[in-house]
């Protein structure tokens, strides 16, 4: 059974969110900055929060703030970025063990809240600048990352069905900007954006453990007081259908080349429909029995892989595979022909019954681990509630054939990549 979430608002724009679970000796805070993503800050925003995690006033190098967490039971702190809608989220999170395990009745919980807010509060600034050290150090990690990207031709050609599907849209921005950018932004400019962070941002703390969250709770709203909030509004424009498709073909000395598909789902959150949508595209493509997998990829052997992902905030729906250059066109019209099958009504009470299962398993595999339990909640900031595993593996149990069929008959085709060999 999971846990419900409890949330309060403690600043303006600013929700903390504790989730209390007995399993697990340990715990875990994160601290969510979630600005609209924008081609000006995206790149400077994800670099500020690696910068943020190097050091802090209190520990001015990496060496001091890494003896710290040692200190707390071998404390761990972390930084991600990701895109959620039209939105970038700033992930700094920090686990160790539970109070319940600590010795001398400490408060690690206490002592981790206080160092996180050390980090995003009080960082490591000499004359309104950060260290040029640490900017430097974390300009190399991120283009790093840009570029190991680039070489996973599969992450890769995902990432360009995106950025040309979405050329009018803010959803094509990257989630680290760009390269350019990043190499533009200096120690000073970087000022700027934290200032403009800590004003803008909604913050959603979420605190996973046994302990008491009540101490972690006040440190946090502590720390946000006598800031003038004014946080900025976040959406995120859907686009309901497609007009003509879009063929892109890009080449580059390739082992495979890559098919990938966007398609607009006419469904998105908060609407009515997303679950018989999210059922619908893990029917194509979402499981070892999907439509997909057992026709396109096995019957047929037109690629490698194949397999559908549908993203709720913004109603879009990818199918990705990895083709032999001659079955292009064969697989593109393999998975077309899968799409038309189900808006005629063909699927079997074992592709409905199989796939259900196999969501529901999903959902309770989450709840194994405590970041499994907070990135749960956390893929739910955009819905309209939170809702437990209990009432979303309802929700997607009760879906019909019927609906299943309806959402099918949504799907309009926007763009195909293709990524093959010169």
């Amino acid at each position: 059974m999971m846990t419900a979430i409890n949330r309060n608002e403690i600043a303006k724009g600013v929700f903390f969110n504790s989730i209390k679970d007995n399993r697990f000796k340990t715990m875990k805070i994160t601290a969510n900055m979630i600005v609209p993503l924008t081609k000006e800050n995206a790149s400077a925003n994800a670099l500020l929060c690696g910068v943020l995690s190097h050091s802090c006033k209190a520990y001015p190098d990496f060496t001091e703030l890494s003896r710290k967490l040692s200190s707390l039971y071998g404390a761990d702190l972390g930084t991600s970025v990701r895109k959620i809608g039209d939105n970038q989220i700033l992930r700094i999170s920090a686990s160790a063990l539970d109070d319940r395990y600590v010795f001398d009745g400490d408060s690690v919980a206490l002592e981790l809240s206080e160092l996180l807010c050390n980090v995003i509060f009080e960082p490591n600034l000499t004359n309104n600048a950060f260290s040029e050290t640490d900017v430097e150090q974390e300009k190399r990690q991120l283009l790093d990352v840009i570029d190991s990207e680039f070489n996973d031709k599969r992450i890769y050609a995902n990432g360009q069905l995106i950025k040309n599907m979405c050329s009018d849209e803010v959803f094509g921005i990257k989630r680290f900007g760009t390269a350019e950018k990043i190499k533009e932004c200096s120690p000073q400019s970087l000022f700027d954006t934290w200032k403009n962070l800590l004003k803008t941002a909604r913050f959603e703390i979420m605190y996973v453990g046994e302990s008491s969250s009540k101490k972690a709770e006040e440190v946090f709203a502590n720390a946000f007081n006598g800031i003038d909030r004014q946080p900025q509004f976040v959406n995120t424009e859907v686009v309901r259908e497609a007009s003509e498709p879009k063929h892109i073909i890009e080449e580059m000395e390739l082992s495979q080349s890559k098919l990938v598909m966007g398609f607009r789902a006419g469904t998105s959150i908060p609407d009515e429909d997303v679950n018989a949508t999210r059922l619908m595209c893990a029917i194509l493509g979402g499981t070892a029995s999907s439509k997909l997998f057992c026709n396109v990829r096995e019957k047929q052997s037109l690629c490698y892989y194949c397999s559908s992902s549908y993203d709720r905030v913004k109603g879009i729906i990818t199918v990705d595979s990895g083709v032999e250059g001659d079955n292009i066109k064969k697989a593109e019209q393999g998975i077309l022909n899968e799409i038309e099958e189900m808006k005629k009504g063909n699927i079997t009470d074992f592709e409905m019954n199989a796939t259900k299962m196999a969501i529901v398993n999903s959902f309770y595999s989450t709840n194994d681990t405590v970041g499994g339990i907070e990135a749960w909640y956390i893929n739910q900031l955009f819905d309209e509630k939170f809702q437990s595993i209990e009432e979303i593996s309802n929700a997607i149990n009760a879906v019909t054939k019927e609906q299943v069929i309806a959402a099918a008959q949504k799907i309009t085709l926007d763009t195909v990549y293709v990524l093959k060999n010169k």
